[in-house]
């Protein structure tokens, strides 16, 4: 595995970051300890929670595993956000609850600091002037050492960067979008941005929940029984079936399959390191619920596509845009208008 600096810090993360989302609730504890051993044999150091995924238990799990490392190895990121309480303050971004939060989650991953502190999505109730005064002071107080943001919209994004700018106070060092090929709209304003700002970028879902994954093709009526994409048309989540069953994301996984045959890797790997090759990604997060599945994720780092073949997906998962996304407007900028 590689390493590459977290936005304009001087973190360095490996390529790969481990989400921790299926800890204690899809994948037991000693399973856990072995998908993180695991993945720190392969030489990654960068690991990603948050507070809600499993009521805490996912917080725990990792507590309980970096208990028996070297804490200082290891580079762990968590969030606040949502509800972890049924009380009117146990959610949201208020000095009151990401207090609580942090204080919550310290516990819990058994640790004296965070390395990397998020806001999971922007809070409409809560000035982003609290938000950011908030998070500023736990960075002072030495409980967080970076902070960032996640499904944040380009505006919010600027909105907070230029605020923390002008009151002096910690910025946000990454974004951490949903970007995969059958997301690219976060290549609109929010990676832009993100180059611009020097924020590094941590692409959750890099498999479109399982989409990519190699398990899925062109003539399939119906998902199989025991995967995500049939829990997700179940429960209604984001990438169910009925969401995707269109002949775009079809395209799409045509043109991986054959992509993948041709550089002799799985249809995973192809489309997690075709993230690895976009200038802003810094490492997408790969979650696996069986060491099956992370050795094939892991495969994803240490090569890289042909130009011709980033080309190809390119070509099949491009989005239509309009004004002011599309190649008219980009000339007049170009041109200085």
């Amino acid at each position: 595995m590689e390493y590459r600096l977290l936005g304009k810090t001087g973190l360095k993360v490996s390529d790969l970051c481990l989400g921790a989302m299926t800890f204690g609730r899809e994948t037991s504890e000693s399973d856990s300890f072995a998908i993180l051993d695991r993945f720190v044999e392969s030489g990654g150091n960068f690991i990603d929670t948050a507070d809600v995924y499993s009521g805490g238990m996912s917080e725990q799990i990792v507590g309980r595993w970096i208990q028996q490392k070297n804490r200082d190895d290891y580079v762990i990121a968590t969030k606040v956000r949502f509800a972890m309480g049924p009380g009117q303050n146990d959610v949201g971004l208020s000095r009151k609850h990401i207090i609580a939060g942090v204080e919550s989650s310290l516990k819990r991953l058994g640790t004296d600091y965070i390395d990397l502190y998020q806001v999971h999505a922007w809070d409409n109730l809560t000035p982003i002037e609290e938000t950011l005064g908030t998070l500023n002071d736990l960075v002072r107080r030495g409980l967080v050492r970076y902070i960032g943001a996640s499904n944040f919209r380009a505006w919010q994004l600027q909105k907070a960067i230029y605020t923390s700018r002008a009151n002096g106070w910690e910025s946000f060092s990454c974004l951490q979008p949903q970007y995969n090929l059958l997301c690219r709209a976060t290549e609109y304003e929010l990676l832009p941005l993100c180059e611009q700002e020097g924020l590094g970028v941590i692409p959750w879902s890099p498999l479109r929940g399982g989409w990519l994954s190699g398990k899925f093709h062109r003539g399939m009526e119906n998902p199989p029984a025991d995967t995500r994409i049939a829990a997700a048309e179940a429960h209604g989540w984001g990438e169910s079936w009925s969401n995707y069953n269109n002949d775009y994301t079809w395209t799409v996984i045509d043109a991986l399959f054959e992509v993948a045959k041709e550089a002799g890797k799985t249809p995973a790997q192809t489309a997690i390191n075709w993230l690895l090759q976009r200038q802003a990604v810094t490492a997408p997060i790969i979650g696996a619920r069986t060491i099956e599945q992370l050795d094939n994720n892991l495969g994803a780092s240490g090569w890289a596509l042909t130009p011709k073949q980033i080309e190809r997906l390119d070509k099949a998962s491009r989005l239509p845009v309009t004004y002011p996304y599309d190649d008219a407007a980009e000339s007049q900028q170009r041109a200085g208008r």
